[in-house]
């Protein structure tokens, strides 16, 4: 199955953050998944990272790609079809990442990993 992970889910999982389910770490341990972090989600760490909102000892560039690479997550990068669904997405959520997330699964039909219950309005499979 393909996942996709929400910000925070990626950031608590490659922290080991107890505030993951674990429901939610055991999908994305599941070596018969394939695990997808949207390129928004690169893009909102990195300005929150810029922002002083997030600090990574070894810095951002390193921190991401080594993750990326050592957990075999792929990266989904955003695409014209994913807009397109942005712009028809009802205001139920104001997070611009977060509804850059609702339309990238909805497009690609996958499941969501998230904490975030305001996504079940968008008739999208939400794992947690």
């Amino acid at each position: 199955m393909n996942l996709l992970l929400d910000t925070h889910a990626f950031l608590w999982f490659i922290s080991g953050d107890a505030r993951l389910s674990k429901d939610a770490r055991s999908s994305i341990e599941n070596e018969g998944n394939q695990i997808f972090v949207s390129a928004g989600t690169l893009w909102e760490i990195a300005i929150k990272t810029s922002l002083g909102r997030l600090k990574f000892s070894g810095g951002f560039k390193d921190l991401i790609s080594d993750q990326l690479r050592l957990n075999g997550f792929n990266i989904l990068p955003i695409t014209p079809s994913h807009l397109d669904i942005v712009v028809a997405l009802p205001f139920l959520h104001r997070d611009p990442f977060d509804r850059l997330l609702i339309a990238q699964a909805k497009a690609e039909s996958w499941a969501i990993i998230s904490a975030d219950v305001v996504l079940d309005s968008y008739e999208v499979t939400r794992l947690w």
